[in-house]
């Protein structure tokens, strides 16, 4: 049997695995030479990968309206709606609306495809919903974006790691070996399964983590525990955020958060007295209409006691999605060109435009942000078309049912998938695409380093590459792509020189040697950049800056008519929105349906008993699930997972103001039992 050695198709881990296929088996194994891996693990979802490959519910031809019909009759379809839509509207009448995890190639071409061959403003991604917070509060910090400026194998040498909002226990689980060494301080409003592993559990009320924030840096200021060394030789603005906490003393913060003041000292010190230390953070800080500022608390807190760009120790934040680090270097945002260049920046537009061919006042300026952009659809003055690649917002968009309607106010919608997704089954073309093990592409991980997947098997007769998609589009507009992964990869190389996140010296060939290179890498001879903040930080002066930020409420709070918190999140058998596990048996049997988690006081308030069908409202929709009872959550809180439709008719789009993340983590809602 021959194998190929790639990376799964799921969580930002990218955990390395071995595809082989004889006949019509397939078989996976892990591999041991991806650090990520942690010694060759992979999770229940990696391991029944294999399914995705085979399952019966693949799409194998192009559709119109629901009818078969061939590529060329799909593209020239929709290549003349296009072209009539933008003549009779303007360019910004077409969107395209990319994921996470598409490969570096497919985001860099999609951007390109928008602002080149459809000359539209309008594209953002679903990784708007997952990384943007943490994005915007590194930047604003540290200068730069790099979701963990440190290989994940040093975590092996922590004393103490502090996760905020961070569940990899269920979502990336062969991370979790990585911290079997540290004491873990885990921030949650579940006992999750992490939580079930820490030394020292803080459980806040959903959206108070930036006031528990804040309460731990008072206490580091007021025990003396701020490496004032460290504050005055590498960072900026430590006197302002000294003066901002005045008003944050420990027992205002208990009775803000509910967490017991000695729980705060006891993270603290143990943070402030350790010899190696880190603080990550993940959805469940940053998931809120006040995301960026809460993650810029947690910076503080690691900028004060001296946890950034020293050996061993730092500030880092969980990516989510397979390719969320690298899908936002690139192009799909709407604020950004390849290489993480700011759109509005001329400088980037003249280098970028001259790799492109194009003239730099061509290029569009900023469109909307992911949910604004959604939101937008089908309305006077928004688009009227929308090309979607890699993400499913029926399911995974805040305030859905309102996402569905605006999908199909388009007069065209058409969806790129590998099966039949709830959005898909609202679009006018369905084209049906390659998947993980039957392309070739990079992914670049949750710790800076860009990866190498494999082509292991041939696609289904009928199936074609998004970047064969993109191209062929851009033909029928007037442009020459090209669709050949190493090619468009050679090209992103060019764009990406002199940026932030510089692929320059980054090759398939060194790719596949090294087993991953990290960016900054500006040349062929360059050896990567693992630990980027070691000298000094990307901003102008050198050094990490402090940001004064201040709590408030969550966008919506509990009244008498809703009165309980809703919060929701991922469960370890399935992954982002569910149309990849929930066709995949033995991760449907494992967690077949949707649920709402209750504890015991408030389901015994409500007369529900576990097993009972349950009606959860908001006051922008309804859900039903059975119930679970636990004293996991708080009593004041229930929660429910994101992967099947419904949970998102429920949570609140209101937008933080610097990231333009929705507020997925906290709303109000109303719970009754059905029967």
């Amino acid at each position: 049997m021959t194998t190929v050695d790639t990376h799964c198709p799921y969580c930002a881990l990218q955990c390395g695995m071995a595809i082989g296929a004889e006949g019509t088996g397939i078989t996976i194994t892990p591999r041991a030479d991806v650090p990520a891996n942690a010694g060759g693990a992979l999770c229940q979802k990696g391991w029944t990968a294999a399914e995705l490959l085979t399952n019966g519910e693949r799409l194998t031809g192009p559709l119109l309206h629901g009818n078969p019909v061939s590529w060329e009759e799909a593209l020239d379809h929709v290549a003349a709606r296009l072209i009539a839509l933008r003549d009779e509207h303007g360019p910004d009448a077409v969107a395209v609306f990319g994921g996470g995890g598409l490969t570096n190639e497919k985001a860099y071409l999609l951007g390109k495809l928008a602002r080149v061959a459809l000359g539209t403003s309008q594209i953002d991604y679903n990784g708007r919903f997952c990384m943007s917070s943490a994005a915007a509060a590194s930047i604003r910090a540290f200068g730069m974006d790099r979701g963990m400026p440190f290989p994940v194998t040093d975590l092996a040498g922590a004393d103490v790691v502090l996760l905020a909002g961070a569940n990899p226990a269920e979502t990336m689980p062969p991370f979790v070996r990585h911290l079997e060494g540290a004491r873990l301080v885990v921030i949650d409003p579940r006992r999750t399964a992490t939580a079930r592993l820490a030394w020292l559990h803080l459980r806040p009320a959903p959206g108070t983590d930036l006031a528990l924030a804040l309460g731990l840096l008072h206490l580091a200021v007021a025990e003396d525990l701020v490496d004032a060394s460290y504050v005055a030789g590498r960072t900026t603005g430590f006197e302002a955020v000294r003066t901002s906490l005045a008003s944050w003393w420990p027992e205002r913060v208990e009775r803000v958060t509910g967490v017991p003041v000695q729980r705060m000292r006891e993270a603290v010190r143990a943070l402030a007295f350790a010899r190696n230390a880190y603080v990550l953070t993940g959805r469940g800080a940053e998931q809120h209409a006040k995301g960026t500022d809460t993650v810029s608390a947690f910076v503080n807190l690691a900028l004060a006691l001296g946890l950034p760009g020293r050996p061993g120790s730092g500030y880092g934040c969980l990516t989510g999605q397979g390719n969320g680090q690298g899908g936002r270097e690139h192009g799909q945002k709407a604020d950004q060109l390849p290489g993480y260049r700011r759109i509005d920046d001329p400088a980037a537009r003249e280098h970028v435009a001259g790799v492109w061919g194009v003239r730099p006042e061509d290029l569009p300026g900023p469109g909307r942000s992911a949910y604004e952009l959604l939101d937008a659809l089908g309305t006077p003055g928004g688009p009227r078309a929308m090309l979607l690649f890699g993400s499913n917002p029926v399911v995974s968009a805040p305030d859905s049912s309102r996402i569905a309607a605006r999908l199909r106010a388009l007069d065209l919608l058409v969806v790129c998938d590998v099966v039949m997704s709830e959005t898909a089954a609202l679009a006018d073309v369905v084209l049906p695409v390659t998947q993980w093990a039957e392309e070739t592409g990079t992914m670049t991980n949750l710790e800076g380093r860009v990866l190498l997947r494999r082509r292991a098997l041939a696609p289904p007769p009928g199936v074609r590459g998004d970047l064969e998609v993109i191209a062929g589009l851009a033909r029928r507009l007037g442009h020459d792509f090209a669709d050949d992964p190493a090619e468009v990869f050679e090209e992103l190389r060019r764009a990406s020189a002199g940026g932030t996140a510089d692929y320059a010296g980054i090759t398939y060939e060194r790719i596949a040697g090294e087993t991953g290179v990290f960016w900054p890498c500006p040349e062929p001879g360059h050896a990567g950049t693992p630990r980027p903040f070691l000298d000094s930080f990307p901003t102008p002066d050198g050094r990490a800056r402090f940001v004064p930020v201040e709590h408030r409420p969550p966008a919506e709070e509990v009244d008498d008519d809703y009165p309980v918190h809703l919060t929701t999140g991922r469960v370890l058998a399935h992954y982002q929105s569910g149309a990849q596990t929930r066709r995949i048996a033995s991760l449907t049997a494992a967690s077949p349906h949707p649920y709402v988690e209750l504890h015991p006081d408030l389901a015994e308030r409500l007369a529900i008993e576990a097993g009972d069908l349950v009606r959860v409202t908001s006051r922008r929709g309804t859900d039903e699930a059975v119930a679970r009872i636990s004293d996991a959550i708080r009593s004041d809180t229930v929660f429910m997972p994101f992967h099947w439709e419904g949970a998102n008719r429920l949570t609140n789009p209101a937008l933080d103001p610097a990231s333009r993340m929705p507020e997925f983590k906290v709303c109000a809602v109303r719970v009754e039992r059905v029967s």
